[in-house]
């Protein structure tokens, strides 16, 4: 029975299984990016053959250098296990590291020794990455013994980011005595102890290390490496109390986390959620930028305004072609007519342009604005629109002749500037979706409801002048709204909602 239990603690069961069926693939896309993982072999101090694999991004930018996290398995078990981190940490361009102990997986190796020779192991890992000029800080993910081998090598290696630490036992003996009283062994215990100590010199010959030797809270002291530690409440294996007595000791920022479960079990997905939090804070991974910015500068000629990490492409897409196509023949819905000097303009001209077409440019387009006593009248949404649009298309027959992919493109940019809080021609609290009307209406109808029930007694000229004026600033409100807002879209500082216009 002893010798039972001896293999029980340095030869467990070894999870034999095939890279290319249990790990990732070679290239798999995920969160729809595209990564691949990178098979390596590392030797240890003890000329050990350690298998490794490397998630990265398929595509990383020049001069980038990305934080990475260590996974460090546990007793029986294999980098396979891995599999959860890459799904939290890929996604957040923090690339994962993970390897087989020795001992365990496909690694060489006899023996393991829950956490004292694996510490060395994962120094050769970090030494590894170290060397790596794409690998900026590094951080490690321990589950069990791994999480006993982070705590063991964070104690000597202050430079470690931060450490996640899942089940960690506090002391090896103490775990051994209890096991005794969970497996029901009924022996008196004066005989555990002498059983133990036997254990202690069988182990010592065999795996080369001292089960008295892995005191981890006599370390926790002497670290202080943020950490975020966590347990399952139904854990009979290692069982809480061992991750509260580390987490008491531990001199660094820490924080506890206690889930439903048992040593095996799933964690919860908010347990995840505080890893991916925690793993943002002490790494820092940096932005990408946007791959779509430099295909947008060259075929839609952006100028001043770039691309940023949250582009919406298509809805650019749209918003831009939408831009050109206003600017071509408007008495024409045929995608035949086009425009070959206007698809080589900016988008800042192309913003100017359709801003001058929907506004008002002289005195006479404000007559409509009058009654024949030459007082404000009250006029509809829908008559103001079809007539600034007239006005805007008098060298054509046919108003408002656009095709309504052109009509729904330019609503959608129009949007864009309605979100402003400090501008005039911004929507107003508590209006229905189905009463917004496009930019120019809003910029038009704001300040002319607000003065329409006070009777002009001024000269049509005089009045005309006034409102040019206003309208005239209205419409350069407008514009830098929409320069505003679209640059906003680019940079992806701000998600806005497509308004579809009538």
């Amino acid at each position: 029975m002893i010798e039972q239990f001896v293999n029980f603690v340095i030869r467990p069961p070894r999870a034999e299984y095939n890279p290319d069926q249990y790990l990732w693939e070679p290239e798999f896309t995920l969160a729809g990016r595209k990564y691949k993982r990178l098979d390596l072999e590392l030797t240890n101090e003890r000329g050990q053959t350690l298998k490794c694999s490397h998630y990265v991004p398929a595509v990383i930018p020049e001069d980038t250098a990305l934080p990475c996290v260590i996974y460090c398995h546990g007793n029986s078990g294999c980098r396979a296990d891995a599999n959860e981190a890459a799904v939290i940490l890929l996604p957040s361009n923090i690339t994962l590291f993970t390897l087989d102990f020795a001992g365990s997986g496909l690694s060489s190796g006899q023996y393991v020794s829950l956490g004292w020779h694996e510490k060395q192991d994962l120094k050769c890992a970090v030494s590894f990455l170290r060397n790596n000029k794409q690998v900026s800080c590094i951080g490690l993910w321990g589950r069990s013994m791994g999480a006993v081998t982070s705590l063991l090598y964070g104690a000597e290696d202050p430079s470690i980011a931060g450490m996640v630490l899942d089940s960690a036992f506090s002391n090896l003996y103490d775990l051994m005595m209890e096991l005794v009283e969970v497996y029901k062994i009924r022996v008196p215990k004066f005989t555990v102890k002498m059983a133990v100590q036997y254990m202690r010199r069988v182990i010592q010959r065999r795996a080369k290390f001292d089960i008295m030797d892995l005191n981890v809270v006599q370390f926790a002291p002497k670290t202080f490496i943020p950490a975020l530690f966590g347990h399952a409440s139904n854990d009979m294996f290692i069982q809480p109390h061992h991750t509260e007595r580390i987490h008491q000791a531990y001199a660094g920022d820490k924080n506890l986390i206690k889930f439903e479960g048992d040593h095996n079990s799933p964690r919860p997905q908010f347990y995840y959620d505080s890893v991916s939090i925690f793993f943002y804070n002490v790494l820092h991974p940096p932005q990408f930028p946007s791959t779509c910015s430099d295909k947008f500068d060259k075929y839609y000629n952006l100028g001043a305004f770039k691309g940023g990490p949250g582009t919406n492409e298509s809805l650019l897409y749209e918003i831009i072609n939408g831009l050109r196509a206003a600017g071509t023949d408007a008495g024409s819905s045929s995608s035949a007519t086009t425009n070959f000097t206007n698809a080589t303009k900016s988008v800042v001209e192309l913003l100017t342009e359709r801003v001058n077409q929907l506004c008002v440019k002289n005195d006479n387009d404000l007559d409509f604005l009058l009654d024949e006593n030459h007082n404000l009248t009250e006029m509809d949404s829908n008559t103001a629109e079809c007539h600034l649009e007239d006005k805007a298309n008098r060298q054509t027959e046919e108003c408002c002749s656009y095709t309504s992919s052109n009509r729904e493109s330019w609503g959608r940019c129009s949007s864009l500037g309605a979100a402003s809080d400090g501008s005039s021609s911004g929507e107003q609290p508590g209006i229905p979706n189905h009463k917004h009307k496009s930019m120019t209406l809003r910029a038009l109808a704001t300040p002319l409801r607000r003065i329409r029930r006070k009777p002009l007694t001024i000269p049509k000229e005089k009045k005309n002048r006034s409102l040019w004026k206003r309208l005239k600033k209205e419409r350069q409100e407008m514009g830098e709204n929409l320069s505003q807002r679209l640059r906003l879209c680019l940079q992806g500082q701000a998600r806005h909602k497509r308004t579809k216009s009538s």
